[in-house]
């Protein structure tokens, strides 16, 4: 099966609730198009309403206590999700969920606990002598009265916070107590150690942290039926925790549950790293190529599109991998911004939807279009059809065209499980383009059309098996036989 996952969400979508509703309703048109999972949002309590998620208050609050201000969370109520769910999985729709486990926000009331201060661009550099600060570390959760877990956080559970309350100095305050530190098993080096991120970084060197965060996650996983976990910010999170809790909740579920990692660098050397010190199951989204589409996209004919696969994850180990254009953290108006001009989008989604190699996202906002400031165009149209076409006719040995820098190919060469499969896609970041390309194990004379419907003409091919298949300016052509 040619599997395809939906990030069923965008950054901006409105604080309504309703979006568990929108999904159910939704579930038997993501089937009809080929979608085969969906990545729902944090789909606990965050700090309010308006919050995304990513702010992550309750993790046991799924929008069923009245805590921030309301019982739903942005997104709906428990019972809501959970018919989403239940309707996703009635149409064989595998549901993975957004884990958000490096820091808590939103905390009940404040402590006083002693900090020294760290320089923001290198962690490692004390810049102050130990103080006392009062900060927003106390998580009680009050309205949950003890459901599910009676656990409390406290100072010792973090090793940062980013405020004083008593001053209302803003920085990174690093919490001191023994054995207190920042992780040594985090891969990332930039800012000499990137464990804080924002809010009240969890300390994963803590026993009862570690032991919590596990039991809280074979819970989620079971009290929703969840199919496998979007991991967030794995960038900062303490990998050797992230590998003891991955095989804690395979061996205590006994599924095979699916495992991908937000690890935003372009940098391949370190992707590899992780993907060589972390559990064999844990899959990555390849940033490195979202990047080389959002360069492609600014510079139009002047980049090299032989050049696009290279230094990626999909190029050097495509088991493990999940390929995708656009993402909530790369929209407009966003830290991470680097939004892929749409005039591209449509060679970007051939890309990773029509390759062998690799396991793809289509995002929200490029399927619905999105709400925000700067709100883009949905391009609903033709990823249906390049679904279509990755449904019926993406099957069989991969071939690539990488021989001229304004136009590339990708043949996919069929197989006999499905009938009719088979494809050429043809892709120009300029002029009009063409490909000459065999196909040895179909008869000459076999003709071909363009399932965009850019291309009005058919093409067969001669006596020799090959055909010379075209595609307009800045577009693509999808050629499958007629």
């Amino acid at each position: 099966m040619n599997g395809v996952m939906m990030q069923y969400f965008e950054w901006y979508l409105p604080n309504d609730g309703n979006l568990w509703k929108k999904l159910k309703k939704d579930a038997p048109h993501l089937k009809e198009i080929g979608i085969s999972a969906v990545w729902i949002p944090p789909c606990y309590k965050g700090q309010n309403t308006e919050d995304v998620g990513y702010a992550a208050y309750d993790l046991y609050d799924l929008g069923e206590f009245n805590q921030k201000g309301s019982v739903r969370t942005k997104y709906g109520t428990k019972e809501e999700l959970i018919e989403a769910i239940e309707t996703l999985h009635a149409y064989e729709i595998q549901v993975y969920a957004d884990m958000v486990i490096n820091h808590k926000a939103g905390a009940d009331s404040t402590e006083t606990f002693s900090v020294v201060k760290v320089n923001p661009d290198n962690r490692e550099e004390v810049i102050s002598e130990p103080f006392d600060i009062e900060g927003w570390t106390h998580f009680e959760f009050p309205g949950r009265e003890d459901k599910y877990s009676a656990y409390k956080w406290f100072h010792q559970h973090f090793t940062a916070v980013d405020f004083d309350q008593k001053t209302g100095e803003t920085g990174i305050f690093k919490i001191l107590g023994e054995a207190k530190d920042f992780s040594e098993n985090v891969t990332e080096n930039e800012k000499g150690n990137f464990d804080y991120l924002m809010h009240a970084d969890v300390d994963f060197n803590n026993p009862d942290v570690i032991e919590e965060v596990k039991l809280w996650a074979l819970w989620f996983v079971q009290e929703l039926n969840l199919d496998g976990l979007r991991i967030d910010a794995l960038k900062h999170i303490d990998l050797k925790f992230i590998n003891n809790l991955t095989q804690y909740l395979q061996e205590s579920t006994k599924r095979d549950l699916f495992y991908v990692g937000e690890y935003w660098t372009g940098d391949i050397q370190a992707l590899n790293e992780v993907l060589k010190d972390s559990y064999q199951d844990i899959t990555l989204f390849d940033v490195p190529l979202h990047f080389k589409f959002h360069e492609a996209s600014k510079e139009g004919p002047d980049y090299d599109l032989t050049q696009i696969f290279n230094e990626t994850i999909v190029q050097s180990d495509a088991m493990r991998v999940m390929t995708f254009v656009d993402n909530h953290d790369s929209q407009l108006g966003q830290s991470l911004e680097s939004w892929v001009a749409d005039w591209f989008k449509p060679l970007a989604y051939a890309m990773i939807l029509l390759r062998q190699k690799g396991y793809p996202c289509v995002f929200y906002a490029d399927y619905y279009g999105s709400q925000g400031e700067e709100p883009n165009k949905p391009q609903q149209e033709i990823i249906d059809i390049l679904l279509k076409a990755r449904v019926k006719y993406a099957y069989g040995e991969e071939k690539l065209y990488l021989d001229n820098p304004n136009c590339i190919a990708i043949q996919r060469m069929g197989d006999q499980e499905h009938h009719n499969s088979g494809l050429v896609c043809v892709l120009s970041n300029s002029e009009a383009g063409n490909k000459e390309v065999i196909f040895e194990h179909e008869k000459p004379g076999t003709s071909f059309y363009d399932l965009t419907g850019h291309e009005e003409i058919e093409i067969c091919l001669d006596e020799n098996f090959k055909a010379n298949f075209t595609c307009l300016a800045s577009s693509i052509s999808v050629w499958v036989k007629k």
